[in-house]
């Protein structure tokens, strides 16, 4: 969920102090930003994809592995496809997230229109109160 602009604000207060006040610390921990998934991730969930996808197909094809009717290497191989499917996602979801730069010329999350809608709702009920 994106940072409201007074949340914003008050997290690039923070930063300018902790600046002020220790600058060594501040430069230490600014070199080490978060990074883009690596493509390894992704590379991973979607072998694991795959190899789910073909632990589905040989519990069905192979009936030996059934046990009292129920294809047991079918299940696990849909249970590796669904784990590789959602790292492979997550990775890629990580990744596309980063925004273009702002005014500031800091990364900042793209909005849609209906959160910023329902953020301004919030703004307004918050102030009227």
């Amino acid at each position: 969920m994106p940072l409201s602009e007074h949340e914003q604000r008050l997290l690039d207060q923070i930063e300018r102090a902790l600046y002020a006040e220790d600058p060594k610390f501040a430069s230490t921990v600014g070199r080490a930003r978060l990074r883009r998934p690596s493509r390894r991730r992704r590379v991973q969930g979607a072998a694991l994809f795959v190899v789910g996808v073909a632990l589905l197909v040989l519990g069905v094809v192979v009936q030996e592995f059934w046990f009292g009717g129920f294809p047991a290497v079918s299940l696990l191989g849909f249970l590796v496809m669904f784990f590789g499917a959602l790292i492979t996602l997550r990775a890629i979801r990580r990744g596309g997230d980063s925004a273009a730069e702002g005014p500031d010329g800091k990364n900042q999350p793209r909005r849609n229109s209906l959160s910023q809608r329902m953020e301004e709702r919030f703004r307004k009920r918050f102030e009227q109160d």
